[in-house]
């Protein structure tokens, strides 16, 4: 089911004049990039149509066409080793702790753990193997940054704006950070810590346009966040200049006594 997916429905099956969703955007998009996202979770059939890619940079799908991919970048990712990564704390190219491993140790420990997952031939035929340095708090409030952004759009749709002071983004760091798991539980924590609070203080309120909701760390509850409104200033009434008076034409006055 996997292999129809990506090259196409055979002969007689349902989906078979649609084509693969893998062959029919390469060959519509020769010049694109392939992200396979967690393949060692792919299913065993999907290495052979790998590797028939890294071997001869062509696909046959399943309506006998044959789609070209020399000019298609292919980027693989996976956790394989991260259990292996999560075990040193301190992970850099350098370790002060004689405990620990450096990057070159713990590079050759992944690779070792792929050569169990993935068969040789298809190692062979990758350029390069990167292996990635874990998120330090620096990169995690960073990651706090961009995710909020959503929040922040949902705001200014109600004409509100949300900032965060640091205490509170400190709070999301040290709830959403995990060195085996990495940002995932970020998402998790700024829905705990912030969207869940933050609906609840709004509940019932009505509040002005163009106010902003500023969130921060409580100091006698270090586990709770803080959620103050700073209203918009009200408009200053509008003056209305009232002109003055046209003096009156000495001329048309004389003409009047005259008559």
């Amino acid at each position: 089911h996997s292999v129809s997916r990506l090259v196409g429905s055979p002969p007689g099956y349902v989906g078979y004049d649609e084509g693969g969703q893998l062959t029919e955007a390469v060959r519509r998009k020769p010049y694109s990039v392939l992200l396979l996202d967690e393949i060692e979770k792919a299913h065993p059939d999907v290495f052979n149509i790998l590797l028939q890619i890294l071997e001869d940079g062509k696909l046959t799908d399943a309506q006998g066409r044959k789609v070209d991919f020399r000019n298609t970048i292919v980027i693989m990712t996976s956790n394989i080793g991260a259990a292996t990564i999560s075990k040193n704390q301190s992970f850099g190219f350098s370790m002060g702790d004689e405990t620990g491993l450096s990057y070159q140790e713990m590079k050759d420990r992944i690779m070792g753990e792929l050569k169990k997952v993935f068969r040789p031939e298809l190692l062979n035929r990758i350029d390069e193997v990167i292996v990635f340095h874990k998120l330090t708090k620096e990169e995690i409030t960073t990651i706090v940054d961009l995710m909020l952004k959503r929040l922040r759009e949902q705001m200014v749709e109600h004409e509100t704006a949300i900032e965060l002071t640091a205490g509170a983004k400190e709070l999301l760091v040290e709830k959403g950070y995990d060195p085996a798991m990495g940002a995932r539980p970020l998402r998790r924590a700024i829905q705990r810590h912030i969207e869940d609070p933050l609906a609840d203080f709004v509940l019932g309120r009505s509040l002005k346009p163009g106010s902003t909701i500023i969130v921060d760390r409580k100091e006698e509850s270090p586990e709770d966040v803080d959620i103050t409104v700073v209203e918009a200033p009200d408009a200053p009434p509008e003056q209305v200049t009232v002109p003055p008076d046209e003096p009156r034409d000495e001329s048309d006055s004389e003409t009047s006594d005259e008559e």
